[in-house]
């Protein structure tokens, strides 16, 4: 199994809503599915629309509320000036941020009459495929996204994790 460093943020309002137990293991079995063998260091943020609207806007230049915002960080990325990125000597990549909407996972469990556990593990996952490079921005690419969450999701209820 990967060796995972998770940093989990839940903010107030929400902190007695998920266990960080359950949400590592969410990470991890993606992660495990996914095929991830070196170890790996991500952050997972469960907070409110505000924030994430307020970073939509900031860095995707939508003004709008979404349900999970993913940002990566990969050997393959360059800072603002154009210099790459060095990759640390401990071995460890450092994948990136996942940022989820509360409130946003609630509307959306209800719109699809599944528990709001469901969505929010809907949420992690996608966003973690993210973090591993997949995209969902054409057709094609959004298929194989689907794909990626529902084979995970599958591991999830075979472990009677969700």
């Amino acid at each position: 199994m990967t060796v995972c460093e998770l940093y989990v943020k839940i903010d107030e309002p929400f902190e007695g809503c998920l266990a960080e137990g359950w949400l590592r293991r969410l990470v991890e079995k993606t992660l495990a599915v996914e095929g991830m063998i070196s170890p790996v260091e991500l952050g997972l943020v469960i907070t409110d629309d505000e924030t994430i609207h307020q970073l939509n806007l900031s860095y995707r230049g939508r003004d709008e509320t979404t349900d999970v915002l993913s940002f990566a960080l990969s050997e393959n990325s360059q800072d603002t000036a154009g210099i790459p990125f060095i990759p640390p000597p401990d071995g460890t990549s450092h994948l990136g941020e996942v940022l989820i909407s509360y409130p946003q996972a609630v509307v959306q469990a209800k719109e699809h009459k599944h528990s709001v556990e469901r969505e929010i593990a809907l949420l992690v996952i996608h966003g973690v495929l993210h973090l591993l490079g997949h995209e969902d921005e054409d057709e094609v690419a959004e298929a194989r996204m689907r794909t990626a969450e529902q084979r995970v999701l599958g591991e999830l209820t075979n472990e009677h994790l969700l």
